[in-house]
């Protein structure tokens, strides 16, 4: 073999070594955008009907960038609660906006962020609404949050900055999210899930931590190809009928155990 036979033969292997890299790893972008619509037969929130008992059109978009940077933002209509515990002529919808930074450290996962749930044009505390202004604030809220996680396993924790939705004096509100995701396999993931809720001693309440709780859930859900996901859920609470009862409807329960299906589909 002469020696143009050699540069050759040592060309083609580098182009074909070259085009074989290529072909295993792709850049990564430098950031990614998704979106999902979807709907579920009851809206549970940490466990609490909000949108009494009845279905609830949803939808989302996120964005993530590779340094660990993310924000979102997640849609839903026929709220009901803000009416019912509050006394409010307005506020149909939810809109929440969030964003944070996710790493690894120590070999654990961390995820630090803020969360606000707005709900646009809610007069929850208005003076002249059945509820008034002497137990109940706006329902807009926000919380800061930190997570851990460590394989399947994350620990999630929510403080409130300012009153919790609508509830008078209960600035700094905690809450706790235990979860795990297991991968069934063909397509099949189960969620377990508890949560821990409490209020300071608020102006809505007859006697301290009565607004206090746990909800817990199991959610199996199926990836059935192309961006759809269906889900069932199984969830429950401890939350004190003598809170959760709406005053302005009927005198419904909002904490009841229930089953809720849903439908999403990301793209």
């Amino acid at each position: 073999m002469n020696l143009k036979s050699k540069t050759a033969l040592a060309a083609l292997s580098l182009i074909a070594s070259t085009a074989a890299f290529s072909q295993a790893k792709a850049p990564e972008p430098d950031y990614t955008l998704s979106y999902n619509i979807g709907a579920v037969s009851d809206y549970r929130f940490r466990g609490l009907e909000q949108t009494a008992g009845g279905p609830s059109m949803q939808g989302g978009i996120d964005f993530a960038h590779k340094s660990g940077f993310y924000a979102g933002a997640f849609v839903a209509n026929n709220i009901k609660w803000i009416k019912d515990f509050n006394g409010a002529s307005k506020g149909d919808w939810e809109v929440d906006l969030y964003g944070g930074y996710k790493g690894q450290a120590f070999g654990l996962g961390y995820d630090v962020g803020v969360i606000t749930y707005q709900y646009p044009d809610n007069n929850s505390g208005a003076t002249g609404t059945p509820g008034g202004s002497v137990n109940y604030s706006k329902a807009d809220t926000t919380e800061a949050y930190v997570g851990v996680s460590y394989s399947v396993a994350t620990l999630k924790y929510y403080q409130s900055m300012g009153d919790f939705l609508g509830n008078k004096d209960t600035n700094g509100s905690r809450y706790w999210d235990l979860s795990a995701a297991f991968d069934l396999g063909n397509g099949f993931s189960l969620t377990p899930h508890v949560g821990w809720q409490t209020l300071p001693t608020n102006s809505t309440s007859n006697t301290a931590n009565t607004a206090n709780y746990s909800d817990y859930a199991l959610t199996l859900a199926k990836d059935m190809g192309n961006g759809v996901v269906i889900s069932l859920a199984a969830i429950g609470t401890d939350a004190k009928r003598s809170f959760y009862t709406s005053t302005f409807n009927n005198s419904r329960f909002y904490g009841q155990d229930t089953l809720v299906l849903g439908l999403k589909y990301n793209f």
